[in-house]
């Protein structure tokens, strides 16, 4: 698993930068009601999505949180109002915000009960009524039918902890249901084989692969050894869901 505190300068000129926050800053606001004040973004990481999201839709009071001192601090320097926070464990009261974001969170949290419990976080601090957005099937976007794909593919963990089963199962648990979904491009997030092999070396892909012993290094002899290696593959295009809260407990 990476080290969020220390990646965070480095973080988002890796991840697509303000296109890729762009989009999935605007495809979260088209699942959140217009009639929404207040939006938590949990896993807010740096802020650049939460910050799109602020700009985008000057009328809703946005902050975050974070588990990563690192990614906090950069985030409080966007929006502000920032929390150093476990989403499994949220400082606030019940039902005291319309929205709740988490995007690209519930793929990494391995842990036994970890999505579940953050499903639940979020039923429980939202208003009745109010709605839950998250990424599901992170880790499935990447998915473009390319030959990086394929050297993966036997490499692959086949239970990601974000399935969409999985989160609409807890959901219903939390008293939330699925009303809506929508997907975005991770813009700039093509891999080439070449960035793909460094990634496996580093251990980026912890939440999709399984990788013991030397097969890291194996892996990573393939993606070198596949042709244009400088080439990007197509872009991810992620899945999000909506989930509303019942209007009454």
């Amino acid at each position: 698993m990476l080290n969020y505190d220390t990646e965070a300068t480095a973080y988002d000129a890796t991840r697509g930068g303000v296109p890729r926050a762009e989009a999935a800053a605007a495809a979260v606001l088209g699942l959140v009601p217009s009639t929404a004040r207040t939006l938590l973004d949990i896993g807010c990481g740096t802020g650049l999505v939460t910050e799109r999201m602020a700009l985008a839709r000057p009328g809703l009071g946005v902050f975050g949180t974070d588990a990563s001192y690192g990614m906090a601090r950069m985030a409080r320097q966007r929006i502000g109002a920032v929390a150093l926070a476990d989403a499994r464990r949220l400082p606030l009261p019940d039902a005291v915000v319309d929205a709740v974001g988490a995007i690209w969170l519930l793929h990494l949290l391995r842990g036994e009960g970890d999505v579940r419990a953050v499903v639940s976080e979020a039923a429980r601090v939202l208003r009745p009524g109010g709605v839950f957005v998250t990424t599901v099937d992170k880790d499935a976007a990447h998915d473009v039918g390319s030959d990086i794909d394929e050297a993966f593919a036997p490499c692959l963990d086949a239970d990601p902890s974000d399935s969409a089963d999985l989160v609409v199962g807890y959901g219903s648990e939390a008293g939330l249901d699925v009303v809506g979904e929508a997907r975005f491009w991770g813009h700039g997030q093509g891999m080439t084989p070449l960035g793909a092999a460094q990634a496996v070396r580093e251990g980026y892909y912890a939440s999709r692969l399984h990788l013991p012993g030397a097969a890291a290094e194996q892996l990573a002899a393939v993606l070198t050894a596949l042709p244009e290696p400088d080439r990007p593959r197509p872009d991810p295009r992620y899945r999000l869901l909506a989930l509303r809260r019942g209007d009454r407990d």
